[in-house]
Order: C-alpha cells, then sequence, then structure tokens
C-alpha cells in the first residue's frame, strides 16, 4: 500500500499531512518552510498561478488577480469569476491551492528521502466543513480532480479533529465537544471517544462564520475611525488597494492581541496617514456577536444531542481546534457559559493530521474490499453495498473469501478503532400530502449515523401514472415532513412505471447515505415486484466539458 495523504482544504488556511514510518501523522512544510499555506491564489497570467504568502501579499497591488476565501462560494450554482480573461468556478480556483500543498509536499518528501524520484502523491482525503451538503462536498471532491488527485473521501473538518485527538486520548471512555473555529467556517460536534471506537453523536455550526468575520469587524473599525480622525470625507474602502492593505492589518491586529492588551495600526490612504490603537477590550466588544453566535449554535447542538441520549453533563471536556479558537476570547466565553472543562487541541494542524489517519484507514479498507472482490468474483461496490446494507461484515466477507484482513478494514492503524460519522442534514424527496400539499419528506435525518440507509413508501397521484418524478432535496430541519421552502434541491430523477398502475401501488423509495456525504436513489415498484433504480446529479456539479477545461488548464499552468 503506497503513501495517503490528508489534506485541510481551508478558507484561510491549507496544509497536508501523512502518516511517518512510526504510524505517527506528521503535516509536511511548504516551500516556504511553514506548516501552513494561505489559501489565497494569485493569476499572474493564463499560465503562472501563485499560491500562499505571496499570492496573499500581492492582493495590495492586484486585487482583481487574487482570489481569497474562495471556499466560501464552492459549490454555489451559477457562481464564477473572470480573471485574465478566462471564466473560472470556484472547484478550479480551490484546485490550485491542492497542488501548491501538494507540489510543495512532495518535494519536501523527496528532500527528506522519503518519495522517490518518480513517485507522486495521488490518494488524498480532504476535509470540508461539517455543515457542507452534497453540492459542496461534490464541488469539492470535483477540485481534487483537477488538481490531478485520486479522492478517497470527503471528511469533516470536526471529524479529522476527533479523529487526531481520539488517536492521542483513547484510553477511556468519554465524550467531548470539538468547537472548531476556523477561518471561514464553524463547526461544533460532540463525538463520544472509548477504546476501539471514536463515534459521532451529531453536528452543528455554520459555514459562514469564522475568523474572517472576525477580520471584517476590525477593518470597518480601523475605516471608521481613520475618517473620524482625519475628517476626510472619502469612503477609503472603495479604494481596493487600500482595502487589500486593511484586511491584512486587520489580520495581523487580530493576531497580535492573542498575546497581548494593544496593538498599533497604521491606516494609509491618499497620501495621508492615521495611527490608530486597537485594544483587546474594543475588540471584544466589536465582535462579541459573532461570539455570541458560535454558542448559540453550541447550545442548539445540545439540544439535538439529548434526541439521541446525549446530555450536556455528558460532556467531560472541549477541545478549541481551528485557527480562530486561539483568540483568547474564546475560551473564555466557552469555559463560561457551559462550565466545562476547555483545552485547545493542536488548533491549526489537528484536522490535516486526522485526515492523513482516516486515509490510511480508508485505502487499506478499500485494498481489503478489493481482495474480497476478486476472490468471489463480484465488484468492489457490490461488496460495500452488502457490507453498508447489514447483509454482512468485513470480518465475515474476508474470511468467506479468505482475505486476511490484519488492522486495515475500517479500523485506525494500531489502535482497531472503528470511525463513526453523522450526517449533517436531511434527505427527502417532495410529495404531496393527504391535503394535496406539496411537502418535503425527509428519508433521511440530520445526526443518523453514515452509513444511512433508509426507505419511506409514496403512491401515484393517479390510475395509469406512467411516471415519477422525485426532487432530491437536502435540509437542516430534523423534522419527518417539513415545508418545502425549507430545502435546497440537489438534483433529480424520474422513474418510469410500468402500465396498469394504480393509485395503490406502493414505491419504495431507498436513499443511501455514504461516509463522504454522497447520495444514492433507487425506487421499487411493489405491485409487480418490479425494481427500479435512478441516480441523480447534484445541480451544481461541473459539467464533463467544464471539468476538461478546468483539467487542460490546470495541466498547463506553472504554480508555485
Amino acid at each position: 500500500m503506497g503513501k495517503v495523504f490528508g489534506i485541510d482544504l481551508g478558507t484561510t488556511y491549507s496544509c497536508i499531512a501523512y502518516m511517518d514510518e512510526n504510524g505517527k501523522p506528521v503535516v509536511l512544510k511548504n516551500s516556504e518552510g511553514d506548516l501552513t499555506t494561505p489559501s489565497a491564489v494569485y493569476f499572474e497570467s493564463q499560465t503562472d498561478v501563485t499560491v500562499g504568502s505571496v499570492a496573499k501579499e500581492s492582493a495590495k497591488m492586484a486585487p482583481d488577480q487574487v482570489v481569497t476565501f474562495i471556499k466560501r462560494n464552492i459549490g454555489q450554482p451559477g457562481f464564477s469569476l473572470t480573471i485574465n480573461g478566462v471564466e473560472m468556478k470556484p472547484e478550479e480556483i480551490s484546485s490550485y491551492i491542492l497542488k501548491k500543498v501538494v507540489n510543495d509536499a512532495v518535494d519536501t518528501l523527496k528532500t527528506e528521502g522519503k518519495l522517490g524520484d518518480d513517485e507522486e502523491i495521488k490518494d488524498v482525503v480532504i476535509t470540508c466543513p461539517a455543515y457542507f451538503g452534497v453540492t459542496e462536498r461534490d464541488a469539492t471532491e470535483a477540485a481534487g480532480k483537477i488538481a490531478g488527485l485520486n479522492v478517497l473521501a470527503i471528511i469533516n473538518e470536526p471529524t479529522a479533529a476527533a479523529i487526531s485527538y481520539g488517536v492521542v486520548n483513547a484510553e477511556e471512555n468519554k465524550t467531548v465537544l470539538v468547537y472548531d473555529l476556523g477561518g471561514g467556517t464553524f463547526d461544533v460536534t460532540m463525538i463520544n471517544i472509548k477504546p476501539g471506537e471514536i463515534r459521532v453523536v451529531c453536528t452543528g455550526g455554520d459555514h459562514n462564520l469564522g475568523g474572517k468575520d472576525w477580520d471584517d469587524r476590525v477593518l470597518l473599525y480601523l475605516a471608521d475611525m481613520y475618517q473620524t480622525e482625519t475628517g476626510t470625507p472619502d469612503n477609503i474602502l472603495e479604494d481596493a488597494e487600500t482595502l487589500q492593505e486593511l484586511y491584512l492589518a486587520s489580520e495581523r491586529a487580530k493576531k497580535l492581541l492573542t498575546a497581548k492588551e494593544k496593538a498599533p495600526v497604521s491606516v494609509n490612504y491618499n497620501g495621508e496617514r492615521a495611527r490608530i490603537e486597537l485594544t483587546r477590550e474594543k475588540f471584544d466588544e466589536l465582535t462579541e456577536d459573532l461570539l455570541t453566535r458560535t454558542i448559540d449554535l453550541t447550545r442548539d447542538m445540545f439540544k439535538e444531542a439529548e434526541k439521541k441520549g446525549f446530555k450536556q453533563s455528558d460532556v467531560s471536556e472541549i477541545i478549541l481546534v481551528g485557527g480562530s479558537s486561539k483568540m483568547p476570547q474564546v475560551m473564555k466565553r466557552v469555559q463560561a457559559e457551559f462550565g466545562i472543562e476547555t483545552k485547545m487541541f493542536d488548533p491549526d494542524e489537528s484536522v490535516a493530521k486526522g485526515a492523513a489517519i482516516y486515509a490510511q484507514n480508508t485505502s487499506a479498507y478499500n485494498a481489503v474490499i478489493d481482495e474480497i472482490a476478486r476472490n468471489t468474483g463480484k465488484t468492489a461496490e457490490e461488496v460495500k453495498d452488502e457490507i453498508d446494507t447489514g447483509k454482512t461484515t468485513v470480518e465475515q466477507a474476508a474470511k468467506e473469501a479468505n482475505v486476511q484482513t490484519g488492522k486495515g478494514a475500517r479500523r485506525l492503524p494500531g489502535e482497531e478503532m472503528k470511525i463513526v460519522n453523522v450526517s449533517s442534514r436531511s434527505f427527502g424527496t417532495q410529495a404531496y400530502d393527504e391535503n394535496d400539499q406539496l411537502k418535503l419528506y425527509n428519508i433521511i435525518i440530520r445526526n443518523a449515523e453514515l452509513p444511512a440507509i433508509a426507505t419511506d413508501s409514496f403512491y401515484p397521484r393517479y390510475d395509469n401514472q406512467r411516471s415519477v418524478k422525485f426532487e432530491v432535496m437536502e435540509c437542516l430541519a430534523s423534522d419527518p415532513v417539513v415545508d418545502v421552502d425549507l430545502g435546497k434541491e440537489i438534483g433529480q430523477a424520474e422513474l418510469e412505471l410500468p402500465a396498469g398502475v394504480t393509485r395503490d401501488t406502493a414505491i419504495e423509495v431507498t436513499f443511501k447515505l455514504n461516509e463522504s456525504g454522497l447520495l444514492e436513489l433507487k425506487a421499487r415498484e411493489t405491485k409487480g415486484g418490479r425494481i427500479v433504480e435512478a441516480s441523480f446529479q447534484t445541480t451544481s456539479a461541473l459539467t464533463e466539458e467544464e471539468l476538461g477545461a478546468a483539467i487542460r488548464r490546470s495541466k498547463n499552468s506553472n504554480v508555485n
């Protein structure tokens, strides 16, 4: 089994990790000697692309050619940016960030003699916020494909952090809360850890809330103070160069306030300069409502956990991860609000390390499945389907196929640990109720354990109906039936029905959601025992033409 890698594709910073020869997850340095790389992309030309700290600094001089925070737009239908005359979607822009961290990791490993001259990095697990839905996950996987990677799985960031934490501290039974405040997203996840198992109880959060929002508050404050002190009538934020300079100054001030009580900032505009002093007290005041939002979302998550039999009092500790959790206000407020021991755990690297552990586990699992398939004459998908539906287990299937599993199948190397994740959203389809009102019927309910399989029955609206249209939707509600406007359509499927179908003909609809958050739909017409299957594409998926064009541009680009 070759090397596999975990990538934390972050809104503001990204990094890559792998399992070393001692079975420990290690984050690899980039070409600048740093463990994390700014998720900033500078398109100098159509073929020259720079990613990282140089791109971030270049935003001051070429704001129209530098893209930051693109992760907040990934998976959004119809969103694109035109740069140097080329229209690009977030998937393609994100692919350059992936190429940068992968290329630098290759150079680092070759320098250390841990990768052969003809070897390259291909197999990866990429992380995403727990709140990402099918469209965003599909887009993240597409970014990996454009970058030339084989994406083994897309997993939730807090789950990855918990895997890393669980491996280090898995000697006792306990329930922990992972509070993950990153640069652009916030996730909160309750996880039960015991020897041999990491089980996600439930998750919540907001993928449009993160450190960038704290930076924005500082930026607006600095601009306001500048105009007050200088008396200028201009809106200095309308000047692109000044705006980019203030973005960088705001982030620097925020970081300085993690260690000091005051942060001096110099604001320059149109030849005039003002020196502004930002205190930690003022910073906390400006951003108090943002922090309160994370507390409210954490309380909502506790309510969801109670439905599954877990109480707030069951949580023994709160683990802070994500770079933005290093702000002093965070630990102080979280500890005060919940009265639970709160500690910082490897905030910048834990997600990538957990992804690397998961990647090795997934690779080992896939190797076992492939060998079972070869020995039984089945496809790998058929074997996985039998395991996911409970017809057999990995151990049983391996034994019958005379395959040695060792510590590979769905277990962490050397730790015999099982990983159980949950769905961050509910998935269902539109149908008419008894009052002929269109509703969203959730089949897989939010926070269901993965892989999740659930079935519901529906009926034709009239006799001799020749087809049934399924509008597949996801939503954040956890009720079985909700209003349609609470959902977001992710795809459609149309099933042809045989002649003579009547209104009392049940159509059993089964949804299957795997660990990567990807959804499959199958339907069975019960009157005659006929089976109908359908698949759907997510609404924001790249077309084959768009994907091909992005891959060609990526191959022809020089990425530094």
